[in-house]
């Protein structure tokens, strides 16, 4: 496997890839921004990882950190490193896991956990949107429009949802706010690989690529709350797909769980609790 040359956008969701990291936990938090990267395509297949003393400089953590960091990533298969003239330290991306394995870890969210799930993506990337619309040239706008494309010609579901995860990263990054970047890029570490179970369909897919082409004209015309209702529309739709097949899983298991119910449709009790717009 070779290096791969990828095209490096100034600042936007690389950016945050490799900004300091929380003082926390160092090692953990390194381990966890760059295979979150790595999960959802932000770093590429072969490319290869700046050097050590580079890299820890980026993140803020010591050459020891970065080390440690590095060995976890090996031992997950996240990384590769080789010595010797030409060597260092290359991406590894894994396969993505099989339908029976993500069926079985959806059937461990509730649906309450799925919606509140959603509720948050909805608000980061609803928020980031209208941000977006707010401050990106039409030259932010080309990393949102690649993703697009590549989303249309990614050949099965695991593809997908890594190219699906970097778009909504992307527009966290074309809002300009790191945090709101580093906050997206764990949302879809958290549900990127199960929607893989949802952009199979072709019919789907092509109604979320026509949604993303929207939100992308709402950018580009500056209007901000219709760049945010659309992409919060966008994020509804993919936890509604999911909830629907979580409830399958439930009726074929036994039944759904106490307090189950389809996306948007809480029980009174919850109604009473939380109030949507």
């Amino acid at each position: 496997m070779g290096v791969v040359a990828v095209t490096r956008e100034p600042g936007g969701a690389r950016q945050a890839v490799f900004s300091p990291v929380d003082n926390r936990a160092r090692v953990d938090a390194v381990v966890r921004r760059l295979g979150d990267a790595i999960e959802l395509g932000l770093l590429a297949d072969g490319e290869q990882l700046p050097g050590e003393s580079d890299l820890a400089t980026q993140l803020g953590v010591s050459t020891v950190t970065l080390r440690e960091a590095l060995m976890a990533l090996r031992q997950q298969g996240l990384v590769t490193t080789r010595r010797g003239r030409g060597g260092g330290s290359f991406v590894t991306v894994p396969e993505g896991p099989a339908e029976e394995r993500l069926r079985s870890l959806l059937v461990g969210w509730s649906t309450e956990e799925l919606r509140d799930l959603g509720d948050h993506w909805a608000a980061i990337s609803g928020a980031a949107a209208r941000l977006a619309a707010q401050r990106t040239e039409p030259g932010d706008l080309l990393p949102l429009r690649r993703s697009v494309e590549q989303l249309t010609e990614a050949a099965d579901g695991a593809a997908r949802s890594r190219v699906h995860g970097r778009f909504h990263v992307e527009l966290a990054a074309a809002a300009q706010s790191a945090r709101l970047t580093r906050e997206q890029i764990g949302i879809q570490t958290e549900v990127g690989a199960l929607l893989s179970l949802v952009l199979g369909e072709e019919g789907y897919l092509k109604d979320v690529c026509d949604r993303h082409r929207t939100v992308i004209s709402a950018l580009q015309d500056g209007a901000d709350e219709q760049a945010r209702a659309q992409t919060e529309g966008c994020v509804q739709l993919c936890m509604a797909r999911l909830v629907e097949l979580r409830l399958g899983s439930s009726s074929s298991a036994g039944g759904p769980h106490p307090q189950e119910n389809t996306y948007g449709k809480q029980s009174p009790s919850h109604r009473r609790r939380t109030r949507h717009p």
